[in-house]
């Protein structure tokens, strides 16, 4: 195929998850060094139904909901494989972890810097001073979170392969031959990053949350968990578009915090596990172009 398809991924526990529109795939450095992978058909959520859940603003925090759920699931696959374990989880128990996923986040995000910043209201009287403050200390709180989870060994290898994933992708995208040596001249930064989305959220939620002032404990609470996903989708489209307008100024500066950041997010992987990347993403474009060539024709919502 002559077209770039839209890849992206997430690291796992020694190894990575590659996901196209129709599926994904898991690669998985094994105890006695053998790959194992995983290979599903599977379109996201967003695709399946038209409606709102395609509608700008809305699909991405139905994508991100998805992409949490899938990445639950290739994190116990991936733990199963590296670790020699035997667990499984019902779909029920997933999805459970999910929203206590989404629920700590919004805690410790969203809730925690509103309750601090409001010990500043003695100092400060201004709305717009006092929103900027807990936009600060947001993206503070998120900044040492990522550096006290990089003091552990295990993130440290996670933080590889997330490096691997991105080199993987950027040597795709660039058109260059999907080898070990060749990956490895690419960069760990992408466009596409999960770990740019959120920077890119808590920027966001400065504006939005300024337009309402500075209200009462409660109600500020309340509004920074009902404007959560409008500030995710907001979020979703920003990066979206810049990743197709990257050589234009201004989606160069919108990108360039989130870009910044995952130098804390990515490492520089070793060989090894380049080779495991290369096995996820080659394993998820073989099916997906095998998908698209057997509905050649066939009309669908991805």
């Amino acid at each position: 195929m002559s077209e770039k398809l839209k890849i992206g991924g997430q690291a796992v526990i020694e190894g990575v998850m590659m996901r196209t529109a129709h599926g994904y795939s898991v690669a998985v450095r094994r105890p006695n060094d053998e790959i194992a992978l995983k290979v599903e058909q599977t379109a996201p959520v967003s695709a399946k139904k038209k409606g709102w859940r395609q509608w700008p603003f809305f699909r991405g925090s139905v994508n991100l909901v998805d992409s949490l759920y899938l990445g639950i699931k290739c994190l116990l696959y991936a733990s199963n494989e590296a670790l020699g374990e035997e667990e499984e989880l019902s779909d029920g128990m997933m999805w459970l972890s999910v929203f206590m996923g989404i629920g700590g986040a919004i805690l410790l995000f969203m809730v925690l810097p509103t309750l601090l910043t409001g010990f500043a209201k003695q100092l400060f009287t201004n709305s717009l001073a006092l929103n900027l403050i807990e936009g600060f200390m947001r993206i503070g709180i998120f900044i040492a979170y990522v550096l006290l989870i990089t003091r552990m060994p295990d993130i440290k290898r996670v933080f590889q392969y997330h490096g691997a994933e991105h080199k993987t992708i950027n040597c795709y995208e660039a058109g260059c031959d999907l080898s070990v040596a060749e990956t490895q001249k690419f960069t760990t930064l992408h466009v596409r990053c999960g770990t740019a989305f959120m920077l890119l959220v808590m920027i966001i939620a400065v504006f939005v949350f300024t337009l309402f002032g500075w209200q009462p404990i409660w109600m500020r609470i309340l509004t920074r968990i009902v404007l959560l996903p409008l500030i995710a989708g907001i979020s979703y489209e920003i990066i979206q578009a810049a990743g197709k307008n990257q050589n234009k100024l201004i989606w160069r500066i919108a990108l360039a915090p989130g870009l910044l950041m995952q130098n804390l997010t990515t490492y520089e992987p070793d060989d090894q596990q380049v080779e495991v990347a290369i096995a996820a993403f080659k394993a998820a474009l073989d099916q997906e172009i095998a998908y698209q060539n057997n509905h050649a024709g066939v009309k669908t919502n991805a």
